[in-house]
């Protein structure tokens, strides 16, 4: 679900626009393994009718609680880079959004566990000067080529450095 484009001001343009890394859904595809596992193993090895309506049932509710709704998550989350700000929106029912003028970054930062490394993704950390500190965003694909990214638009918005400012 890419951002709205409701949610740009006349001259904004999207620079980067993502979401989490797919390794957010390992969890919630094994989650669909062990409970389709269980009750299949429940309906073969005991051949009791209402214990494998009642195990199919509680099934299919843990594959909603675990694998559906994770899943819808993943799909409507999003995170913006524009000409001019960050742009994050999350949630299914309630949907929670936070927007960072880029003029108020101050440092970007990111992390790579070596699980990260192994499938390409981190998390960027960025500070600004609000109350709130920091937004880590988890799980980002190619989170160097996003840092870079963002870095080329910051330095965009201070301008180049002169000679004498940068000796």
């Amino acid at each position: 679900m890419a951002i709205s484009p409701k949610l740009l001001n006349e001259g904004e343009r999207v620079v980067l626009s993502t979401r989490t890394h797919p390794k957010a859904l390992l969890l919630p595809l094994l989650a669909l393994v062990v409970c389709l596992g269980v009750a299949v193993f429940v309906q073969v090895a005991l051949d009791v009718r209402i214990l494998t309506i009642a195990v199919w049932a509680l099934a299919g509710i843990g594959i909603l609680w675990w694998t559906v709704w994770p899943t819808l998550e993943w799909l409507t989350g999003t995170y913006a880079f524009t000409n001019r700000r960050l742009i994050t929106r999350t949630g299914v029912l309630t949907r929670r959004g936070h927007d960072i003028p880029l003029a108020r970054i101050s440092d970007v930062a990111i992390e790579l566990h070596l699980i990260d490394r192994i499938l390409g993704c981190g998390t960027l950390v960025i500070s600004d000067a609000s109350t709130h500190g920091q937004v880590e965003l988890p799980d980002i694909p190619r989170v160097e080529e996003a840092q870079r990214r963002l870095n080329d638009l910051l330095h965009a918005i201070d301008g180049p450095l002169t000679r004498d400012e940068g000796a």
